[in-house]
């Protein structure tokens, strides 16, 4: 595979800077990580080839053997790197040299399992509590699993099975007990989750002041631009566009969720569905500040036209993105009145506002469908756009004959008319982001 290495790293680099098409250019991304990651492990495997002749080096080796302190060595290493890929590839050049067998091999790997959950400490170290329980799980997850495998190995000849069905291939062999690892804790595991959650949620209780801080927002997939356009280097393009794709699909998502519990609060005439969108709307507003700061550094270190273009759709998008929320938000506010002076619309209008959460929520799922061509779904978004504009006028024409009867009352016609205005605002901003993305050539969907 080494002699491939570089063939693939190759091959990944000329896709992602030279093809236009972002499927093929996530595909280089692949190939070139491939190949970066064969070439570090052969280089690895040289720079470490001397070692198998130091004595030392020997010695230390063999005291792997010892279970604790081969758990305790993977644990150390791999919290120190933050990647139990990384200490389980040096594990296995290690292997390949010949300076450590299966046996002692076997409790470093465990020990990396455990050593791995050192990320997920520190990324919980300031959120709230129920991010703390997640890390707890993870950490319980893998040290039972620690647990389990090292009585196993202790009482069973588990390791010479693993040898005996893969002679000769040691890094092999370290790469099948490192799967059977995960795949048997899991299985083991996995009718016990909710006992492992309730026993998170014993060892970390909810404190006086608890509710969980709903305001713990976050970016997930952005990081941040290079103060000097020139220090971006190859792939920025790529990769920005990658984050920002990520990230406004999660955006996308949420105002979605807003829109959906905001119909259906108006239609129950139920104010508590309204502090979760609230919060959501609240988390939208903040990821629509934090892309455009984001997209404002980006564009001024962005050379690329192509990718220039993609990112300035961007930020018009994740405009719209905001104003699809704040009218989900409008909606929400209509449930409050409807509560407070205890109005309530026809069954006729009823069912119209059914019509339109429907309608709505087409529109915005044929932005989120994946393998849609770009022009395809610019046609597809035109189209549910146009019907609802013509809902938008059938049902206002509907509204009048029921005022002229006397079956609406004056109130519920005024809230009724905004609720119509915010129920087209809504399609036409879906539409504003189907044509920067026809314009961009791009979409939301990292598999597209």
């Amino acid at each position: 595979m080494g002699a491939l290495a570089p063939v693939l790293a190759f091959t990944g680099v000329v896709l992602m800077v030279f093809v236009k098409r972002p499927k093929m250019q996530h595909f280089g991304q692949i190939l070139a990580g491939l190949g970066l990651l064969f070439l570090a492990m052969d280089m690895m495997s040289a720079a470490m080839a001397p070692l198998r002749d130091n004595p030392g080096f020997l010695r230390l080796m063999s005291s792997f053997s010892n279970p604790l302190l081969g758990i305790a060595a993977g644990a150390l290493f791999t919290a120190v790197i933050q990647s139990s890929s990384a200490s389980v590839g040096v594990l296995q050049t290690l292997a390949g040299n010949g300076a450590v067998s299966l046996g002692s091999a076997a409790y470093v790997l465990f020990g990396q399992n455990i050593g791995t959950c050192i990320t997920a400490v520190m990324a919980s170290a300031g959120a709230g509590r129920n991010a703390k329980r997640a890390t707890l799980i993870h950490l319980m997850f893998n040290v039972i699993g620690t647990a389990i495998f090292t009585l196993l190995c202790m009482s069973f000849p588990l390791t010479r099975w693993i040898e005996s069905l893969l002679p000769g291939q040691p890094q092999a062999q370290i790469a099948s007990m490192h799967m059977l690892f995960n795949v048997t804790t899991t299985l083991f595991l996995l009718p016990l989750g909710t006992l492992l959650a309730r026993l998170a949620v014993r060892i970390l209780p909810d404190g006086p002041e608890s509710a969980e801080p709903a305001e713990q927002m976050s970016l997930l997939y952005l990081t941040p631009v290079p103060a000097s356009g020139k220090e971006g280097g190859l792939g920025l393009s790529a990769i920005a566009e990658d984050q920002l794709r990520r990230e406004l699909y999660r955006m996308l998502l949420m105002a979605r969720d807003n829109v959906a519990e905001s119909f259906r609060a108006v239609l129950s005439r139920d104010p508590e569905r309204l502090p979760d969108v609230e919060r959501r709307e609240e988390y939208v507003d903040f990821l629509n500040r934090e892309i455009s700061h984001h997209i404002s550094q980006l564009i001024t270190a962005e050379t690329n036209e192509q990718g220039s273009a993609i990112v300035s759709g961007f930020f018009s998008i994740t405009g719209n993105i905001e104003r699809i929320s704040d009218h989900a938000d409008n909606l929400a506010g209509y449930t409050r009145l409807l509560d407070q002076k205890d109005i309530h619309f026809s069954q006729a209008a009823q069912e119209e506002i059914s019509a339109m959460r429907d309608a709505s929520l087409t529109a915005i799922a044929a932005l989120l469908r994946p393998r849609t061509g770009v022009q395809e779904r610019l046609v597809q978004v035109a189209q549910l756009e146009q019907r609802i504009d013509d809902m938008t006028s059938q049902f206002r024409r509907a509204q009048l004959k029921r005022m002229k009867s006397g079956s609406c009352s004056e109130e519920a016609c005024i809230l009724y008319a905004e609720l119509l205005t915010d129920f087209e605002r809504i399609g036409d901003h879906v539409l504003n982001i189907a044509q920067e993305l026809a314009q961009a050539g791009t979409s939301l969907c990292s598999e597209a």
